[in-house]
């Protein structure tokens, strides 16, 4: 369970830190992928750049907490950042886009960051 526990932790990671950098290089398909377009070129191009930068930060940050403070402290991180994907889904919902990204992307994506956090704590 231990190698699930964390190879499950790393993915999740590193996942969220591609998602990060697709934000910030790939700003007006990613925004599209997450479920509510935006134009890069006008207003949002700060949010979108913000969001990029959260999302990889928050990769590093669990990849730094799995590799020196170990299961427990990122099992608590997870957790944690499981709410984003849970407000994820209804920013989709609120901002008109498909039931289908709000709850088979954002919303699985919480369930998925939630056992992952429940196997760490089980290490």
């Amino acid at each position: 369970m231990t190698v699930t526990a964390y190879t499950l932790a790393a993915v999740l990671d590193l996942f969220v830190l591609f998602i990060g950098l697709r934000f910030l290089l790939q700003p007006r398909s990613s925004a599209v992928g997450y479920g509510v377009p935006a134009d890069p070129g006008g207003d949002a191009s700060a949010y979108l750049a913000i969001k990029g930068l959260r999302d990889a930060t928050f990769g590093v940050m669990g990849l730094a907490l799995l590799a020196f403070a170990g299961a427990r402290a990122e099992a608590w991180f997870m957790l944690c950042v499981a709410i984003i994907p849970l407000f994820d889904t209804l920013i989709v919902l609120r901002h008109g886009g498909t039931k289908a990204v709000a709850y088979g992307i954002h919303f699985a994506t919480a369930v998925v960051v939630i056992i992952s956090a429940g196997l760490l704590f089980a290490v």
